[in-house]
């Protein structure tokens, strides 16, 4: 599992976001989140619109997957 994909599952469990509620968001079929959420990483292009659409959902679930995404890189 990768470390977006990570933080994606991680941050949906947390926070009560639905595979289905994340795609709805985005536009897009529930199977391409459940393929995130299972282990595939997203491309780079996905994971900003995954932060946009967990922006609208719940901002504080956006900064969320971001920190565990990027980890201390925004930090120094």
């Amino acid at each position: 599992m990768g470390r977006a994909s990570q933080a994606l599952k991680q941050v949906l469990d947390a926070y009560g976001i639905s595979q289905n509620r994340l795609a709805v968001e985005m536009n897009i079929s529930r199977a391409n989140v459940g393929r995130w959420y299972h282990g595939l990483d997203p491309s780079a292009e996905n994971i900003a619109q995954i932060t946009q659409a967990l922006k609208v959902l719940d901002p504080m679930a956006a900064k969320e997957f971001v920190r565990l995404y990027l980890g201390v890189i925004i930090d120094e």
